[in-house]
């Protein structure tokens, strides 16, 4: 073979190499796919004891909010919004209801406009979501002022 196609041929064979090196150095002995499968994908072994440990912020589940809040769960479940967990809006339930005060409610626009933006993907459901254009739309107001969201149909207005 001629030296031009070689060169570049022991150039990437050095620079794996190299990169072969560097990570015998820089990624722990434990980093793999543990157990029979891909489960739980690559992590260290000895980092599972501090996932465990780790306090979980959400309950992923509106029946957590259900004994407390039955007026709003009740109306909610009947709307279009009953698909959308309350922590979406809400924030995380982490230590509530010891502390209501740290349980938030996001009121911007935005939250709002993430589903409501008109975008109408013929190919999905979001055609199926009614959509606003955010610039023509009471700009500058919470979407909450006029709408309700446990109530999100025309009715719910306020």
């Amino acid at each position: 073979m001629k030296n031009y196609v070689l060169r570049p041929l022991y150039a990437i064979i050095a620079l794996v190499i190299v990169v072969l090196i560097i990570r015998e150095f820089y990624v722990p002995k434990d980093f793999a796919t543990h157990g029979e499968s891909y489960m739980y994908g690559w992590h260290r072994k000895s980092n599972e004891d501090e996932w465990k440990a780790f306090k979980v912020k959400y309950k992923f589940d509106n029946e957590y909010c259900k004994d407390c809040h039955s007026d709003k769960y009740d109306g909610l479940m009947q709307a279009p919004h009953a698909i959308i967990k309350c922590e979406n809006c809400h924030g995380p339930a982490l230590d509530h209801p010891t502390d209501p005060s740290k349980l938030i409610v996001d009121k911007s626009r935005e939250l709002c406009i993430r589903c409501h933006a008109s975008l109408p993907y013929p190919q999905s459901n979001r055609a199926n979501i009614r959509g606003i254009d955010p610039d023509k739309h009471n700009p500058g107001i919470e979407c909450s002022m006029c709408h309700n969201p446990h109530k999100p149909s025309l009715e719910g207005m306020k």
